[in-house]
């Protein structure tokens, strides 16, 4: 399975809303955020912010955590909210003091992180009841956008992660090309 980032030369191409909006939107994005009255969020393989962007009105802190550098680079030269710290860092090592979030997460990019170290690493710094939203390219998908298929996971794989360690799943949704998977930190 997958565990590759998403190649920075291309980063362009994750500005493009008429192509990230095709797969999840703003508001279903920012809607279980809302809900969880999330003030303190980490957006997980945050590359160029374009999610981040998204989430920053609705919360009081948001953290752009991503792997690479460049991602974080390219989001300073396009603007970065004044509530928005950038962290570099991978999910399975993050430098939060535990409990520090009340959400996390997750656009397109599970696939780059999953692994039983970082699901334990986000039920340590997601606060009691906060939320995980993850969404995904599925394995159920044709791969004719994303990633190929073969470096998917599918909703139940995630399901079954999330819950392994402690997560209680809310909802979980698959549709064409991804999943949507909606959880509350132990």
């Amino acid at each position: 399975m997958g565990f590759h980032t998403f190649d920075a030369d291309r980063a362009a191409e994750l500005e493009r809303p008429e192509v990230r909006y095709r797969w999840v939107s703003a508001e279903e994005l920012i809607g279980p955020l809302a809900a969880a009255d999330a003030e303190v969020v980490a957006d997980l393989g945050s590359g160029t912010g374009f999610y981040t962007d998204d989430v920053a009105p609705h919360a009081e802190t948001v953290y752009g955590v991503d792997v690479q550098t460049e991602m974080h680079d390219l989001y300073r030269e396009k603007g970065v909210p004044e509530n928005v710290e950038l962290v570099a860092s991978d999910v399975a090592d993050l430098p939060f003091a535990d409990g520090e979030l009340d959400a996390a997460f997750s656009t397109m990019t599970y696939h780059e992180f999953a692994s039983d170290a970082a699901i334990a690493e986000l039920a340590r710094t997601i606060r009691s009841g906060g939320s995980l939203v993850t969404f995904d390219w599925t394995a159920e998908g044709d791969g004719a956008d994303g990633p190929p298929t073969d470096e998917r996971f599918a909703a139940g794989d995630a399901v079954a992660a999330l819950e392994a360690a402690g997560f209680e799943v809310v909802s979980e949704s698959t549709r064409t090309e991804t999943f949507a998977v909606v959880a509350r930190a132990p």
